[in-house]
C-alpha cells in the first residue's frame, strides 16, 4: 500500500467512495455467482447461460448511450445514489421471490435484465464522479484503484457466494447482496466532490449529445483504436467468465465449488493486475501494456480451452483474468485522462456499454455453440480473435501512444 496507491487514498472523500463501492461490489459478485447457478440448476444449458448473461448486460446498447449523456447533463453523485437504490430494490425482489419458491428462469431473465438496464445508468455517474475525488494527476492512479477494488470484490465475493449457497442456500446470497448496498448509498449521500469537472451545460436535445459523444470517439486517433480492441476483447475473450457454470457442471463436474474455485481465481489474476497498474501512478507505457495483455490473454484462454486438468485450467484462467483487467485498467486509465471533460460520461458510457455489451453479445453466441460443438471449440476460437486483435493492435502502437500518453498539460481541450 504504498507508491500510486497510497497517494490516491490520501484524499478522504476518494477513501470514503472506495470502501463503500467496494463493499457494493462484493455483495454484486455474490449475486452474480448465485444468478449463474440458478440459472444452471433450473436449466442445465449453455444456451440458457448465454441467454441470462445477454438479459444483464444487452440492455448496455440501448441504455448505456443515454446514461451516459444523462450524467453530462445532470448532477452525477444524485443519479449514482438514485440508481443503487433501485438496485437494492431489485436484489430484494430476487430474495423474496427464491424464499416463496416462485422463482422461474423466466423471473431470473427479467430481474437480470432490470439490473443491466439500471448498472447502465449507475455506470457512467460513478465512474465519472472519481475524476471529482482527486487532482488530476492522482486521476490515473484511482481509476487503477477502483478497478483493484471491483477485482478484490471478484475474488471475495465468489469465495462468500459458494460457502453461503453450500451451507444456505442462494436465497440467502442475494438476501447477502441486497444488504450490502447500505453503506455504499449512505456515502454518496454524504459525499461532497472537491475536484469537479467545470462543464458548461449545454442545452441540447438528447440525440445531439448522444451523437457529440460518439462522433468525438470515432475521430479520436488514440481513444477509437482502444475502444476497438476493447470491443473485439470484449466479444471473444471475456465471455469466458460468464460460461464458467457450464465448465463447472459439465466439464469438470465439480459443482458450486468449483465454479466459486474458478470465478475467485479469475478474481486473483484480476485484482493482481489492478494493483500492478495501480502501483505505476501514472500513464506512460500503458499502450505496450495493452497490447502485451491482449496477447497474454489470448494465448492464456488457449490454453484454457485445451487442458483437462482443473488446477492447470484455474491457473490458465487466472492468468486470462489477470491479462482481460490489465489491459482493460490500462485502457480505462489512458481514456479518462484524456478525455475532454464535459464529454466524460458519453465516452465513459461507450467504454460501460462495450465492457457490459461485449461479453454478454460473445456469451449468447457463444453458449449457443456450447450445445452443438462442446465447451471447449468456441474457447479456442475466441482466442485465436484476441491474438489476431493484438497483431493489429501491435502495428499502431507507436502511433496510439503518443496520443494517449501525452501529459495532462499537453491535452488539447478538445478535439
Amino acid at each position: 500500500m504504498s507508491g500510486g496507491i497510497a497517494r490516491a487514498l490520501r484524499y478522504p472523500q476518494y477513501r470514503n467512495f472506495a470502501l463503500g463501492d467496494v463493499t457494493s461490489l462484493i455483495g454484486t459478485w455474490v449475486q452474480r455467482v448465485a444468478i449463474g447457478w440458478l440459472t444452471w440448476e433450473l436449466t442445465e444449458s449453455g444456451a440458457w447461460l448465454g441467454i441470462v448473461a445477454f438479459a444483464e448486460l444487452g440492455p448496455s446498447i440501448l441504455f448505456s448511450p443515454i446514461g451516459g449523456a444523462h450524467a453530462d447533463r445532470f448532477e452525477r453523485r444524485l443519479m449514482a445514489m438514485s440508481t443503487e437504490i433501485l438496485l437494492m430494490l431489485q436484489s430484494l425482489a430476487f430474495v423474496l421471490l427464491v424464499f416463496t419458491g416462485w422463482i422461474d428462469i423466466w423471473w431470473v431473465v427479467a430481474l437480470t435484465g432490470l439490473r443491466g438496464a439500471l448498472n447502465s445508468w449507475s455506470h457512467p455517474a460513478r465512474q465519472s464522479l472519481i475524476s471529482s475525488l482527486v487532482p488530476r494527476d492522482q486521476l490515473p492512479t484511482a481509476v487503477s484503484m477502483n478497478a483493484v477494488l471491483f477485482n478484490i470484490a471478484r475474488f471475495i465475493g465468489p469465495a462468500v457466494a459458494g460457502l453461503i449457497i453450500v451451507e444456505w442456500g442462494i436465497g440467502y446470497a442475494f438476501l447477502v447482496n441486497t444488504a450490502s448496498f447500505v453503506l455504499f448509498i449512505w456515502v454518496l449521500y454524504r459525499l461532497r466532490p472537491a475536484y469537479a469537472d467545470k462543464i458548461e451545460r449545454k442545452r441540447q436535445p438528447l440525440m445531439t449529445q448522444l451523437l457529440e459523444g460518439y462522433g468525438y470517439v470515432i475521430r479520436h486517433p488514440g481513444i477509437g483504436p482502444i475502444m476497438l480492441m476493447l470491443l473485439l476483447t470484449a466479444l471473444f475473450g471475456r465471455p469466458i467468465a460468464e460460461l464458467l457454470p457450464g465448465f463447472a457442471g459439465a466439464v469438470y463436474q465439480n459443482g458450486a465449488q468449483g465454479l466459486a474455485w474458478m470465478t475467485s481465481s479469475m478474481g486473483v489474476g484480476a485484482m493482481i493486475g489492478g494493483f500492478i497498474i495501480a502501483q505505476r501512478g501514472h500513464v506512460a507505457g500503458l499502450t505496450r501494456v495493452v497490447m502485451a495483455m491482449t496477447c497474454l490473454m489470448g494465448l492464456s484462454l488457449l490454453v484454457f480451452s485445451i487442458v483437462p486438468w482443473f488446477p492447470a485450467a484455474l491457473l490458465a484462467i487466472s492468468l486470462a483474468s489477470c491479462a482481460i483487467a490489465t489491459m482493460s485498467i490500462s485502457c480505462q486509465s489512458l481514456i479518462q485522462t484524456q478525455v475532454d471533460g464535459a464529454l466524460r460520461g458519453r465516452v465513459i458510457s461507450v467504454y460501460g456499454m462495450i465492457f457490459r455489451m461485449g461479453p454478454a453479445l460473445g456469451a449468447l453466441i457463444m453458449g449457443g455453440l456450447v450445445d452443438n460443438l462442446g465447451w471447449r471449440w468456441p474457447i479456442a476460437g475466441g482466442a485465436v480473435v484476441c491474438l489476431a486483435t493484438w497483431w493489429w493492435g501491435q502495428s499502431r502502437a507507436s502511433r496510439i501512444g503518443a496520443v494517449m500518453e501525452k501529459p495532462a498539460s499537453e491535452k488539447p481541450a478538445s478535439l
